[in-house]
């Protein structure tokens, strides 16, 4: 899936996304896991995303 299908998708149905594929969306935009927890960093993005995997979705607080 090339960066604009994968924000198309992700953006239809932001609450039903899996762990694993948000990861790779994440990655898929050049973030970086960073340390022990599901944690993205990307240069020049002074945001991180941070990411709960909680029985295959993600959780977001």
């Amino acid at each position: 899936m090339n960066r604009r299908e994968t924000y198309e998708h992700l953006k239809c149905n932001p609450k039903n996304v899996r762990f694993k594929d948000l990861c790779r969306a994440a990655e898929t935009f050049e973030f970086r896991r960073k340390g022990s927890h599901t944690v993205y960093v990307r240069d020049g993005v002074p945001e991180i995303l941070n990411f709960q995997n909680v029985k295959g979705k993600n959780r977001t607080r």
